[in-house]
């Protein structure tokens, strides 16, 4: 245990040590600033914006910037789609597979445009690499610079007023791409291939069996592994908060994660850029110090839900324990504790790190099957999304979304000292409360009526490959993912069918675009607000008492709203043991 606590606090210095220069970074590509970065890309940058026909200096308002948003997206989920229709026919596909059927096709599109990724399908024997590149790739980027588009705009509402105008959608896209997502991507997919990750377009590759083996009376001497150009999509996959790996083992595969090093930099990939806008944020808006209350408000709490998901995966299964089996770690090439669906080369302790990282996150990854954890480390995976991407989050939507709890947390304490609540200088009214309480609320809607439409219909409840509470649990977990952008699974549900390919699709919109249209509505009421000097009333964002406030807001929100169902799924599924063995 000593040994992971370790792990987890070396992957959060890391980051941190690394989010800093780079959200200093990214304010300056935002800002517009010429430095060394704009000097080497701004010829590129100024291409594209001929060819697109755009001016850098035509700013939005919220609306536009919202309408851009979507058609952009709209186009990207028609052209994937119709890709996967007709891959069959298309190059790049060494293993001849065909068209991806419609429903399915329909799932993967949507959630590869929302950044959520969900798969029900298996990359290795069912995409082209046409697909997975131009398809598939190509959407890991888009979808992660949509996700800090949508925070932009609200930063920048914050640090204006009396105006309108909340940047350019285009420009924005443009410059998360070019500046930031395509040299990360490229660095960390280097550092990937030397440590073994594949980059070939050779469509199967033979390897000669050490140990032959019979199966139906033919000797087995060799294996035939299918292999494609995987460094460079697990590089922005994780880098974007994505989650959706070439191969169905996701990173549980040794082609995608091969070693402890990767495991390692794969979990720092995922909470980096996610932190790094934390600090842009303190740049953009000129607070610093409230940059910092929003990541420790984020550690506070991640690190004990993290810790508790760590020492029940490590204690091991008490029906084993009770059997006489021995879980501990006996020497120092055995891992100990639950190592059911866990990678030995990984451990117990690191695959639930990773774990909390993937559903903190919205990225969804897994280098084990989370249906194989313990009920309880499972269920704090569920509560990490069901916080709605307020640790961490995805890329974007995250901070995004932390804010609008910020507004709410504000408004409260404004109530309990009879204070007109502002927010860094903007005063917060009855319209603003409105949009942030659409965009927290959204999603619990859709997950606690999307879980009882599955449980109360046949097709839904049919899905579910495990009785009582492990069951609930496996459909609880796959309409909270979806509707949080995250898409990770419990391995558990049959998913692949036009019940779960249609709900988990509408949930995937539904859950990405209604929640921040109202965000932006909120960051076009900021923006055309003045800012007000801060007095003697009020609320410091910065001290003590608000990441207190903000930290039991964010609780209370998300025990209040899935507490019942927790208890039914997770909680319940924990205790069954104990019960059967006090029985």
């Amino acid at each position: 245990m000593i040994f992971t606590i370790m792990l987890t606090a070396a992957v959060l210095l890391l980051t941190i040590l690394l989010a800093l220069p780079l959200g200093r970074y990214m304010h300056r590509v935002y800002a517009g600033e010429r430095f060394w970065a704009t000097r080497l890309m701004s010829p590129v940058e100024r291409g594209l914006y001929r060819v697109i026909g755009v001016s850098a200096s035509e700013e939005m308002d919220w609306k536009r910037y919202a309408i851009a948003l979507l058609i952009f997206n709209l186009i990207g989920g028609v052209f994937l789609y119709a890709l996967l229709l007709a891959q069959g026919a298309l190059p790049l596909n060494p293993l001849h597979f065909g068209g991806v059927p419609s429903a399915s096709a329909f799932n993967i599109a949507v959630s590869f445009i929302t950044n959520t990724n969900w798969q029900d399908y298996s990359g290795g024997s069912t995409m082209s690499y046409l697909s997975q590149m131009l398809g598939l790739t190509v959407q890991n980027f888009l979808s992660a610079a949509t996700g800090i588009t949508i925070v932009l705009p609200i930063i920048r509402a914050l640090a204006r007023h009396k105006t309108k105008n909340l940047g350019n959608f285009w420009v924005d896209m443009t410059r998360t791409v070019l500046y930031v997502l395509l040299p990360l991507s490229a660095l960390f997919a280097l550092i990937l291939m030397e440590q073994g990750v594949v980059q070939t377009l050779t469509g199967v590759v033979r390897a000669d069996l050490i140990a032959p083996f019979v199966s139906g009376g033919k000797t087995i001497l060799h294996q035939m592994i299918h292999v494609g150009p995987v460094a460079s999509q697990e590089a922005i996959m994780m880098l974007g908060n994505n989650g959706g790996g070439f191969f169905d083992m996701n990173d549980a595969h040794p082609f995608e994660n091969p070693t402890g090093f990767t495991n390692f930099l794969e979990m720092v990939a995922m909470i980096l850029i996610p932190s790094a806008l934390v600090f842009m944020f303190g740049h953009m808006v000129k607070a610093k110090r409230t940059a910092w209350a929003i990541m420790i408000a984020t550690l506070v709490l991640f690190v004990p839900l993290t810790v508790v998901s760590e020492h029940f995966e490590l204690l091991g299964n008490p029906l084993l324990t009770h059997l006489g089996a021995t879980q501990a770690n006996m020497a120092s090439l055995a891992g100990g504790g639950n190592l059911e669906g866990i990678e030995d080369r990984i451990g117990a302790g690191a695959s639930a790190l990773f774990g909390s990282i993937a559903t903190a996150t919205s990225t969804g990854a897994a280098n084990s099957t989370y249906d194989s954890f313990m009920p309880l480390s499972g269920g704090i995976n569920l509560f990490f999304m069901q916080m709605g991407e307020t640790v961490f989050g995805g890329v974007g939507t995250g901070l995004a979304t932390v804010l609008a709890f910020m507004i709410f947390a504000v408004f409260l304490g404004g109530l309990m000292v009879g204070r007109t609540p502002e927010f860094l200088g903007k005063k917060i009214e009855s319209f603003e409360i409105k949009m942030a309480s659409l965009a927290i609320l959204i999603m619990p809607l859709l997950v606690l009526i999307g879980t009882a439409v599955a449980v109360s219909t046949t097709a839904g409840r049919a899905g579910a490959l495990n009785p009582g509470a492990h069951g609930f649990s496996e459909i609880l977990y796959a309409i909270t993912s979806p509707a949080n952008n995250n898409g990770s699974a419990f391995d558990g549900l049959s998913s692949d069918t036009t019940f779960y390919n249609l709900i988990t699709g509408m949930a995937i919109l539904f859950g990405r675009y209604w929640p921040y249209l109202p965000l932006l509505a909120l960051a076009g009421a900021l923006a055309g607000k003045k800012k007000i000097p801060a007095g003697a009333g009020t609320l410091t964002t910065h001290t003590p008492i608000f990441i207190g406030l903000l930290v039991g807001v964010i609780l209370l929100v998300g025990a209040l709203n899935f507490f019942p169902a927790l208890a039914l799924g997770p909680i319940a599924d924990q205790l069954a043991p104990i019960s059967t063995l006090t029985h």
